[in-house]
């Protein structure tokens, strides 16, 4: 029976566990989104995962929503997140870089006075995370066609940079309202070109930066970050399970080495949906408990599991779940900041 403590292969990634380190915002980085030595000892606490997927990595300046969030564009950024991997392979571990671009969940103080750019000139409701004073999101401009060849042309760079920072590969964010996900879902692309209208048309940004990946990795080390249930960021498609069922087919034909699902469990969900229809491995993530997680495995409806909140708090996630051992409660307070408080101070079990 699969557990938690049994190797996976998924692609060319060979998993020492079942545990995923879901990828974490935390913005630890510098001003110029250089990963920082406090990072290095928070990601190595946490290599007892098999798997870590990096925190969303910017993959230019303009792309970026969050201050002191992590980048992955210079010589400097690279020099960097390499002893991050390194400090991560030193424990057995596998960690894939997470690469981003925000799209309109961004605002003009954060892109020198540039206004954001989406698939439409949508509006996102609410107020821009972490900017303080609030500010409301404003409305994006639309990207020309020229524009989303040369962001393509940006993942790839990104991709060959994550190669050169020793990552064991690449997971696309394509979840969460940010630009992949505005792109593919249809309450936010309102285009009538190649990249709106059909589903085949919206997810055509999606699969383009997918395949220079593979370009760079191989199929075999790239995976996508999905979030079909559009909570989040003022999303939402008219067709949920089409819209993602026909990426998950596109992403079955090419044989990516693992579909990440950002969808909470109820009657409505579709992620067992979408890994019978990509055939590939198909990691479960949010509001898990050691229980339901465990179960999962068990019956195979997943082939891995990821926490996110409980990896904050427990940096000996995996040998609590393995011992039955109670769980740090998470500081919400501590989860955005600049120094080791709520980062790499959280205990662990004594030995």
């Amino acid at each position: 029976m699969t557990d938690l403590s049994t190797p996976a292969q998924f692609g060319e990634l060979q998993l020492k566990n079942r545990l995923v380190m879901a990828p974490l915002t935390r913005t630890r980085a510098t001003e110029d989104r250089i990963p920082t030595d406090l990072m290095v000892e928070y990601y190595t606490q946490r290599a007892n995962a098999g798997l870590i997927i990096a925190e969303a990595t910017v993959i230019a300046e303009e792309a970026n929503g969050y201050e002191r969030s992590p980048g992955l564009y210079n010589d400097e950024q690279v020099a960097a997140w390499k002893k991050i991997t390194d400090a991560v392979h030193a424990e057995r571990s596998l960690i894939v870089s997470q690469l981003w671009h925000v799209g309109r969940i961004s605002h003009p103080d954060l892109l020198k006075g540039e206004t954001p750019v989406s698939s439409s000139a949508i509006k996102p409701k609410g107020t821009v995370s972490l900017l303080r004073p609030k500010r409301e999101y404003v409305t994006p401009r639309p990207l020309e066609i020229s524009e989303i060849k040369a962001i393509v042309a940006q993942y790839k760079q990104a991709a060959i940079y994550a190669k050169a920072a020793g990552f064991d590969g690449v997971e696309v964010h394509a979840a969460n309202g940010y630009l992949l996900d505005q792109f593919l879902q249809s309450s936010t692309n309102q285009r009538e070109d190649e990249y709106g209208g059909s589903v085949e048309n919206r997810a055509r940004f999606l699969l383009e930066v997918v395949d220079v990946l593979i370009e760079v990795w191989g199929a075999g080390r790239v995976g996508v970050h999905l979030a079909p249930r559009g909570d989040e960021h003022d999303m939402g498609d008219d067709n949920p399970k089409e819209t993602f069922g026909y990426v998950a087919e596109e992403l079955g034909k090419r044989q990516i080495a693992f579909i990440f699902t950002r969808e909470y469990l109820a009657e409505d969900s579709i992620s067992a949906y979408l890994k019978e229809r990509s055939g590939i491995p198909y990691i479960a993530n949010m509001r898990l408990d050691a229980e339901t997680a465990k179960e999962l495995l068990a019956s195979g409806k997943a082939d891995a599991v990821s926490f996110g909140k409980a990896y904050i708090a427990n940096p000996d996630l995996y040998q609590r779940l393995m011992s039955n051992a109670p769980l740090n409660e998470l500081n919400t307070t501590t989860m955005y900041g600049f120094g080791p408080e709520g980062y790499t101070d959280y205990p662990t079990m004594a030995i």
